[in-house]
């Protein structure tokens, strides 16, 4: 009995593993009652162990549905059933819906049957995507949880309401309901689960209806929430979301290191629905920096955890050459019941049929397509959308073969997506705003523009825009693809792959060289580091200054001892730095210091940085303590080359 009240009580404080642990003890003692195994199941839950959260809830109906408590049992097949559809478990989650059903058959209005006609109201809004049904039921349940007194109820219908009225168009009765629903979770009258539930179609609203100062508002308020009641598994939901909005900021390596921190908690609890949004996420971030395999790797888990996974699978099928193929997937979307009446989906589908279309030639789906985005975004008053406007009006006006109005509208585009704080958005208008100037054969305007956008572009490691717009700026300086630079060059390669693969395996091999391969690229980019070549197990990277290239030497090295530590196994890498002289060809360099610069990264040992004595010498400095010089013979170079060893490990003075 001691151990049972000592559960009790720590369940009480929201102390969820000590209430795991010591109601799990109680439990082998002597049987728990059905309130107390539900208890039980919320620590369970909270403390992340779902599936044993699942069997305590299953003791719990069968133990209230023996003592004949026909609502209890009802409640918790109810609960049992909106798991099941957490983890995609359908079929199961339609079981628990109908002995739910059936037990409530002849029993009085309750709370437990508002309960249900919530969880019906979530389907039909969330799995269907029946907006206007769910609108025309919301009133309804509604009331019915305002007559029983269920004030979990009462809030969830009205965010679902909420976020069906802003699909719809309705956005400022949406937003109005959504608070609303926010603050009866903010005042501690809705349970757990359901404030949880409330604040991540909040944010999704937000994020939905393109208000990322409120998205990102509501992201930090739940955040706090969740933490203070020690809530595990829904903060997963929350890091996705930020993730998501520190992609439209700029912040890539971030928003993907926290999109798959967010994976690995939500595979924990069994939220794959969850799941999908992050992987989704993860492809969107691949795919602009130019990982196309990681792209799709990202959007195939997204389709398995049953999500939609465009347009960013259509605009991946566009970067391999695959048009036809991307206008296909992109119809199908389109024309799914669904998103006919979800006008915040359909938004988010049209811009990348614009640009399928233009890449085709074909115009005339182009320009039907820009109409729709324009009508569609008059139904919500957001910058966002307005941005998207012009952009779309710029590009099919440029085909059109209307360059005064192309730069007009593009000029004004990149403008609005500054305004807003989306700065890959921004440059990609700025970008097709010099093509209009090319157009207009205001070389020197575009030459401006161009340059503008490809600072952005190599700054956020956007390696495929940025490969056009110097592809573009050749164009206009074709004798620049001969000019001497001074870069500090990096090499990098795995030591030993070839054993590696013997001892791993092909399968692992891959999914670890894929690993490696983000990791390093977004050291890179951190860096401001620009890829000129990548072979099978390393990188020929180009860096500005000797301090960038050294400082993102020590960050892949340090990653990849921190996953060594906390994984057991990271591949060992060595890194050479040589600053020279080389000739840019294209986004690539050759000549004699890019071959030297190769030889001081061969010569380099396992975890080992190597860099010149001259490039250090010509440096301002690192902050990085660095062995004493030791001359080296290269191959290929006819004199002893000067080496120091940076002490990666040493705290940076």
């Amino acid at each position: 009995m001691q151990t049972l009240e000592s559960g009790r009580a720590a369940a009480a404080g929201e102390a969820w593993e000590d209430a795991w642990r010591t109601l799990t003890e109680a439990d082998r003692e002597e049987a728990l009652s059905p309130p107390d195994l539900e208890l039980l199941a919320d620590a369970a839950w909270w403390a992340g162990h779902p599936d044993e959260s699942v069997e305590a809830l299953e003791r719990a109906y069968a133990g209230h549905l023996a003592a004949g408590m026909d609502l209890d049992a009802a409640r918790v097949a109810i609960l049992l059933g909106y798991l099941a559809v957490r983890r995609l478990a359908m079929s199961v989650a339609s079981g628990w819906r109908a002995i739910a059903a059936g037990l409530l058959e002849d029993q009085p209005e309750s709370r437990v049957h508002a309960v249900m006609r919530t969880f019906e109201l979530a389907e039909i809004v969330a799995a269907r995507g029946e907006m206007e049904e769910g609108l025309r039921v919301a009133d309804d349940v509604i009331a019915l949880a305002r007559r029983t007194g269920s004030r979990d109820s009462e809030s969830e219908a009205k965010a679902i309401k909420g976020y069906a009225l802003i699909a719809t168009g309705h956005w400022m009765e949406g937003l109005s309901l959504i608070d609303e629903a926010s603050a009866i979770a903010l005042a501690g009258d809705a349970g757990l689960r359901s404030a949880s539930d409330v604040y991540c179609l909040t944010i999704a609203a937000c994020r939905d209806m393109a208000d990322i100062r409120r998205a990102g508002e509501w992201t930090d308020k739940a955040d706090q929430w969740m933490t203070r009641h020690s809530l595990g598994g829904y903060p997963g939901v929350c890091r996705v979301h930020r993730a998501e909005l520190k992609r439209l900021q700029g912040d890539w390596p971030e928003a993907e290191r926290e999109a798959l921190d967010a994976c690995q908690e939500l595979e924990r609890y069994r939220i794959l629905d969850g799941v999908a949004l992050a992987q989704y996420e993860v492809g969107e971030i691949r795919l602009r920096m130019g990982d196309l395999a990681g792209a799709e790797e990202a959007f195939t888990k997204a389709y398995e955890s049953g999500h939609d996974p465009q347009p960013g699978l259509a605009l991946l099928m566009l970067a391999r050459g695959r048009a036809d193929e991307a206008a296909r997937a992109l119809k199908r979307s389109l024309d799914k019941g669904s998103n006919r009446s979800n006008l915040v989906t359909r938004l988010s589908l049209l811009p990348a049929q614009v640009e399928v279309a233009l890449a085709r030639g074909d115009l005339v789906t182009a320009r039907l397509a820009a109409e729709e985005i324009e009508q569609l975004a008059g139904e919500f008053d957001q910058p966002l959308f307005g941005a998207v406007v012009l952009t779309v009006r710029g590009e099919v006006a440029m085909q059109e073969g209307d360059v005064p109005a192309a730069i007009d509208l593009l000029g004004r585009a990149w403008r609005k997506w500054n305004e807003i704080g989306i700065p890959y958005d921004s440059a990609r208008a700025r970008a097709l705003l010099g093509q209009a100037h090319v157009a207009a054969d205001e070389v020197d305007l575009a030459r401006m523009e161009l340059g503008a956008a490809r600072s952005v572009f190599e700054r956020l490691g956007a390696k495929p825009d940025l490969r056009q717009v110097e592809g573009v700026l050749f164009s206009l300086d074709p004798g620049r693809a001969g000019e001497r630079v001074t870069r500090t060059f990096m090499f990098t390669d795995i030591v030993t792959s070839t054993d590696l693969i013997g001892i791993i395996g092909d399968e692992r091999w891959e999914s670890l060289l894929a690993w490696h391969d983000r990791t390093l690229r977004a050291a890179f980019t951190e860096h401001r580091g620009v890829e000129a070549n990548h072979t099978r197990d390393g990188f020929f990277v180009a860096f500005d200054r000797p301090i960038d290239a050294v400082e993102a030497a020590v960050t892949i090295q340090r990653r990849l001892a921190s996953h060594r530590r906390e994984h057991g196994f990271a591949p060992s890498v060595r890194i050479g730095i040589h600053a020279d002289e080389a000739t840019l060809d294209g986004d690539d360099y050759r000549g004699r210091g890019v071959h030297l610069a190769s030889r001081v990264g061969s010569v380099a040992a396992g975890d080992e940085i190597l860099i010149s004595a001259a490039t250090l010498a010509g440096s301002d400095g690192i902050p990085h303590p660095v062995s004493d010089q030791r001359a080296v013979e290269l191959k290929g170079i006819e004199e002893p080359v000067m080496l120091h060893a940076v002490d990666w490990k040493a705290i940076a003075g």
